[in-house]
């Protein structure tokens, strides 16, 4: 039996309600999709905001917002934040939104940070700083080598382990596969990581009972898929949490107590 920590992740940078009608966009669709992720199992919540126009946004202010509306849906609630550049921000504005908000816990692109490695440092420091618990966005062998170049010189501290390993892709579309966790457990095997999975695609809960298995945790949502592994669109978030907590439990896995 494993025992393993739960992350939803309900809406991410790109889709939107046409996608799936109970994707949340607004402060108060997150606020509610959170209480109701929470309700079924999920322990934190990786939190994307979005302007008025729906698209991908990194505005403090409307972090501080949407961050306002969980604690209050939500309270016992833990909230990650997203540097994530989703091809629209730079490394200065990335690093701004971290300045501004000094949150409690970000997830970080070790790629994208990579395309400046002067505000890297600085961005890692400041993290370091505020206290925030970084968690490292790994895409592949390729970051999983930078971020250990970034142990080694200082770049990282080396108290920040958190990582998140994410499997297949949202552009080009790659289904995630359970046995595509093997490459990026061995390719970081010296790292000492905590590591995470996410999963794009209709394998997601295959892949992510998967990584429990191995000794990690689980990061779920509509981010990276919102169908059923018949292909059809899960109900909505809460759903997708209640009906892989059971999973794990039928196969013997527990959530950690927080």
């Amino acid at each position: 039996m494993a025992e393993y920590r739960l992350m939803v992740a309900p809406n991410g940078a790109r889709r939107g309600r046409g996608d799936h009608p109970e994707l949340p966009v607004t402060p108060q669709q997150t606020a509610a999709a959170a209480a109701a992720c929470y309700a079924a199992g999920a322990q934190a919540l990786h939190l994307h905001v979005r302007d008025d126009a729906g698209r991908h946004s990194l505005d403090a202010g409307r972090y501080r917002e949407a961050l306002d509306a969980v604690r209050e849906s939500a309270p016992g609630m833990a909230v990650q934040i997203t540097t994530e550049s989703a091809g629209v921000y730079d490394t200065s504005a990335q690093f701004a939104c971290l300045e501004a908000l000094r949150p409690a816990a970000a997830s970080v692109s070790v790629r994208e940070m990579a395309r400046d490695t002067s505000i890297a440092t600085r961005a890692y420091a400041l993290c370091a700083e505020a206290g925030t618990q970084v968690q490292h966005i790994l895409y592949g062998p390729d970051c999983i080598a930078q971020l250990r170049v970034w142990y080694q010189d200082g770049t990282v501290p080396g108290a920040m382990r958190d990582a998140i390993f994410v499997l297949g892709k949202y552009t080009p579309p790659v289904l995630a596969h359970p046995d595509g966790l093997a490459a990026f457990r061995d390719a970081a095997a010296d790292l000492r990581l905590n590591w995470t999975v996410c999963a794009f695609g209709r394998h997601e809960h295959a892949c992510l009972l998967a990584a429990i298995a191995a000794g990690g945790d689980a990061r779920i949502g509509f981010e990276n898929n919102i169908e059923t592994p018949e292909g059809g669109l899960l109900a909505d978030n809460a759903a997708s949490v209640a009906a892989f907590v059971q999973a794990a439990r039928d196969a013997g896995h527990r959530l950690k107590e927080c």
